[in-house]
């Protein structure tokens, strides 16, 4: 689903244990046989199995059964086993439970605020941000995507949206046709997307020539109307909602009838609650 390399799964791990497990050897139950189960305390959309199978794999460890990430979770539910030396289960026991917990809670926030948009909008698309911490994105984006939604731009290489930012620099912005034109000839292949904070930039840029309207802040009342106008006078034009929103007001922006929500929240909220529990098989 998504790169993910090994380099960057042993990063992980290193953080977490750069040299050794020292409580682990001075107990001198390194070579001791064991399994670690992992189960959920929450209901919740699953994800992370795959990576914590090949942490797993990569340590000398087995994997004896797992969910694939994506997979509806309920409280109490054993949804993995893997096998090993204890000093390998004890290596890979907290990172893999962080990845778990954290990109399980990314997955299931996308899911909810899915579900929400699409009872008002079944065609609604929920977007997520740039907005996430350094380092975790490979695994955010698997997360939303296992929650049903699609990442809004992977980087700034992959598409073309202008912010008030950019047209600072250039005092022609009163006149856009002739910057669109020009972008277009210049990446013909790509849209042009140009975000706006005033109900009164849409139509003239929509005349100008633009391919999709992202609409910062703006509040549903305000979106409704200027969204069936422009659904109306120029049905090929993106209408993209974006700016605080969040699981309490998903339904009121997907009713207004955008095309797609872009939000950050689905990143920022409490993990899965992912418990733990180890056992000697012989016992």
């Amino acid at each position: 689903m998504v790169n993910i390399t090994d380099e960057a799964l042993e990063r992980w791990l290193k953080e977490d244990i750069p040299y050794m497990d020292l409580t682990t050897y001075l107990l001198d139950i390194v070579e001791k046989d064991g399994e670690m189960h992992f189960f959920s305390r929450d209901e919740a959309v699953l994800c992370g199995t795959e990576e914590v199978a090949r942490l797993t794999v990569l340590k000398g460890g087995e994997v004896l059964e797992y969910l694939p990430s994506g997979s509806k979770i309920s409280p109490g539910e054993i949804f993995m086993k893997v096998a090993g030396k204890a000093g390998v289960l004890h290596l890979l026991w907290k990172t893999s439970q962080n990845i778990l917990e954290y990109a399980s809670g990314i997955a299931s926030r996308t899911h909810r605020l899915v579900e929400k948009a699409r009872k008002v909008n079944e065609k609604v698309s929920i977007l997520s941000t740039r907005k996430v911490f350094p380092g975790t994105k490979e695994l955010s984006i698997k997360a939303v995507l296992c929650g049903r939604g699609l990442p809004h731009r992977l980087g700034l290489s992959e598409s073309i949206l202008i912010f008030k930012q950019h047209r600072v620099f250039d005092s022609s912005w009163d006149k856009p046709a002739a910057i669109i034109e020009q972008l277009k000839i210049k990446s013909c292949e790509k849209k042009v997307v140009v975000e706006i904070e005033q109900p009164e930039e849409a139509i003239p840029l929509c005349k100008a020539g633009v391919d999709g309207l992202q609409f910062d802040k703006l509040p549903p009342e305000k979106l409704v109307d200027l969204v069936k106008v422009i659904k109306k006078d120029f049905p090929q034009i993106l209408c993209i909602a974006a700016g605080g929103i969040n699981e309490d007001n998903v339904e009121q922006y997907a009713a207004t009838g955008v095309d797609a929500i872009v939000s950050t929240s689905m990143y920022f909220g409490r993990p899965v609650n992912i418990g733990v529990t180890m056992k000697d098989p012989k016992a």
